[in-house]
């Protein structure tokens, strides 16, 4: 280690993560309670340090396996958060990502494991430090990516209703959309495919299941709701 910028105080630097799921029709996020002084037992984001041998994505994507034992999620960087006071321990400067997943891939026991759990964005309690502030402007960011990127597939299962994609959308939006509308625009983007699959779970008649096609999505960029 060399003995340059020794002149300067040094600042930690360290990464926090929005986790974002879709469940029974809601906008959800992982939080648990801090296991760590200080705010030891206050609603938190999960996150971690950077390592001296990693950059500042290497350790989100690692934060992010840690806590849900998948690779490859789509995982956007939000912003870096700094404000000198923002940690009571130390300066402490943090990145902060947000990812998609579906609900449905998290197995309940690293639920158990990390002492987290999903609560609906609605619903986010004080959370430590200025970790709403990082939730807040991570949803703003996923709705503006909503508005031209179909990225909302990452949060439902392979096969899904209309309904269900409807849902999602008013989720993330925050906002009700009409009905006919919505339909109308879906029906006309060619990489959302009508199967010949019928779900009963909600209804005796059924509604039909549709799948996101990327290749065709990847041949028509586009994309606008």
């Amino acid at each position: 280690m060399t003995q340059f910028y020794s002149e300067h105080s040094k600042v930690w630097l360290s990464v926090d993560c929005i986790i974002f799921g879709f469940d029974d029709g809601k906008l959800k996020i992982l939080i648990g309670k801090r296991q760590m002084d200080p705010g030891r037992g206050e609603w938190s984001l999960y996150g971690g340090f950077v390592s001296s041998d990693e950059s500042v994505d290497e350790a989100a994507s690692r934060t992010l396996y840690e806590l849900t034992g998948l690779r490859n999620l789509y995982m956007r960087q939000v912003g870096a958060f700094g404000k000198v006071d923002r940690d009571p321990g130390e300066r402490v400067v943090s990145i902060a990502y947000y990812a998609l997943i579906n609900v449905n891939d998290y197995e309940d026991n690293l639920l158990k494991e990390h002492g987290l759990q999903w609560v609906n964005i609605e619903e986010i309690p004080q959370l430590y430090s200025d970790h709403n502030e990082m939730v807040k402007k991570a949803r703003k960011m996923m709705q503006q990516k909503l508005a031209h990127e179909p990225v909302g597939f990452r949060l439902l299962p392979a096969l899904f209703t209309l309904t269900q994609l409807q849902r999602l959308y008013e989720a993330v939006n925050g906002a009700e959309l009409d009905k006919r509308n919505f339909r109308k625009r879906i029906k006309e983007m060619d990489y959302i495919e009508k199967t010949e699959l019928i779900d009963k779970t909600s209804s005796k008649r059924g509604a039909y299941l549709y799948r996101f096609n990327k290749r065709a999505y990847n041949e028509d960029p586009n994309f606008k709701i």
